[in-house]
């Protein structure tokens, strides 16, 4: 399994795009490395000024003090802004055992000053119909399986998969609140977790499971925005 069902570990595991491209902050100006004591842990997104959208499993077992945010950066390491993460509220639905309802909503000690470099991203309408869209996913990491980890932001372009027949790869395991999406030789995987999947400017799904990276047979898995965008909003 892509281990992005984790509670938070002594160790970080290292991020990767598998098939991606080196693209900059300014092209994805929505995207935050969410850091654990000052280390690239998840991905997320800017969602209002002082908040930010991530997954359940990057925070789980965690409290906020133990995690910031870098902002306005195309590396996580370097450059923009960190801000101390205030609050967390995860889903109370979120279960790790299945990874359904794979979100949280960080609130920061103080706001993101909007710039070129650091805006926030629209959500998709939760009416919105599911198939054959195409999208993007960014975040840090790695090329490729047990590759070197670049310092600058990746992205990689993906195609939705069939809600019947994902649900057939994982012998039932997808539920109401995720969503499929592959492409030969492209995925997200590990220290991916939390980032945004994007179709036409609007966030449609968190980073958050699958078995593999970019296994043919397993397309990745992301929490669905438009089935929790309830929670989101409340939060």
């Amino acid at each position: 399994m892509k281990s992005y069902s984790m509670i938070i570990p002594t160790f970080i595991l290292d991020g990767r795009i598998v098939g991606g491209h080196a693209v900059t902050i300014e092209d994805f100006p929505y995207q935050i490395s969410l850091q654990y004591y000052g280390r690239h842990f998840c991905g997320g997104s800017v969602i209002g000024p002082n908040k930010v959208l991530t997954a359940a499993h990057c925070t789980n077992g965690a409290s906020a003090s133990e995690f910031t945010i870098r902002h306005s950066s195309t590396t996580h390491g370097s450059d923009g802004g960190v801000i101390q993460v205030a609050s967390i509220a995860q889903n109370p639905k979120y279960n790790p055992s299945d990874l359904s309802n794979d979100v949280s909503v960080l609130t920061l000690t103080e706001n993101i000053e909007e710039s070129a470099i650091a805006k926030a991203i629209h959500m998709v309408e939760s009416h919105v119909a599911e198939g054959n869209r195409k999208a993007v996913c960014t975040g840090w990491g790695a090329l490729s399986s047990g590759g070197w980890s670049p310092k600058e932001l990746q992205a990689v372009e993906v195609e939705e998969v069939d809600r019947t027949e994902c649900n057939n790869s994982y012998n039932g395991g997808i539920t109401d609140t995720m969503i499929c999406f592959a492409s030969p030789g492209k995925d997200s995987c590990q220290g991916d977790s939390g980032g945004p999947l994007v179709v036409d400017g609007k966030q449609v799904g968190i980073v958050s499971w699958g078995y593999g990276c970019a296994d043919p047979s397993y397309p990745g898995v992301y929490a669905h925005v438009a089935a929790l965008r309830t929670f989101i909003e409340q939060n």
